[in-house]
């Protein structure tokens, strides 16, 4: 799909994020810096994790931004977090598979650099991305817990959305054998599972009780996939 698919927001709102956080480049070069992001986006391999994901995301850093301390750098955060991504067999045997959240931070700090963010935001931008990685954020909530908060939001949707988000998951990793898969998926919602609690933020306690039934629903499934006879489907 090509960038100019997308409405005309989603361009405009990383110019105002950029320019509200002391970007100096020229409007167009901000706008071509969130074309070339949505081209990344757009990969083919991304089922799940594409612009719909990021809308969806930009969305609920929307809904959760009176937690913010700098809600602007937060979307920003949003938009690069996924920058860099590779389901790769490699890569996700290596529990690497997915948003490269390191490779991603690393991609914010040249490109906001480069249009001119001043330092201390760049970083801060940098950091926030690279703090998905493994989701953890301050229980008195703050920028990382609002952005952690929205990219697990997917979790406390209703049910069918739920196993919607499930089957475009695995779209991307159909190159990884079923029962590898399962086992990569239930060790997942095991972590997800002990975190407590699940969101950070004030106002994402409040999908809690959903996320929680979601994948409790989900990991009884997976047990009974991998206690199945036979070899999982």
């Amino acid at each position: 799909m090509s960038t100019s698919d997308f409405p005309s927001w989603l361009v405009s709102s990383f110019a105002r994020a950029a320019e509200a956080v002391g970007a100096t480049a020229a409007p167009e070069e901000i706008k071509e810096a969130a074309r070339r992001l949505l081209a990344r986006w757009s990969e083919p391999e991304r089922s799940y994790h594409g612009v719909a994901h990021l809308v969806d995301l930009l969305q609920h850093v929307d809904e959760l931004q009176q937690e913010t301390h700098n809600a602007n750098a937060v979307r920003l955060a949003a938009w690069y977090h996924g920058a860099v991504f590779n389901a790769a067999e490699t890569a996700a045997y290596a529990k690497r598979g997915g948003e490269d959240e390191a490779a991603s931070a690393e991609v914010a700090r040249d490109e906001l650099t480069a249009l001119g963010v001043p330092e201390p935001t760049v970083e801060a931008v940098a950091a926030l991305v690279a703090g998905l990685a493994r989701h953890t954020a301050p229980a008195d909530g703050g920028d990382s817990a609002v952005l952690s908060d929205a990219d697990l939001a997917i979790l406390a949707s209703d049910p069918q959305r739920y196993r919607t988000y499930l089957t475009k998951v695995r779209e991307e990793y159909a190159h990884i054998p079923a029962h590898d898969y399962l086992e990569a998926r239930r060790a997942i919602v095991g972590r997800l599972l002990a975190r407590s609690p699940l969101y950070t933020s004030p106002l994402g306690r409040g999908w809690e009780r959903q996320a929680r039934e979601n994948l409790n629903a989900e990991l009884a499934r997976i047990q009974r996939e991998l206690s199945a006879p036979g070899p999982a489907k």
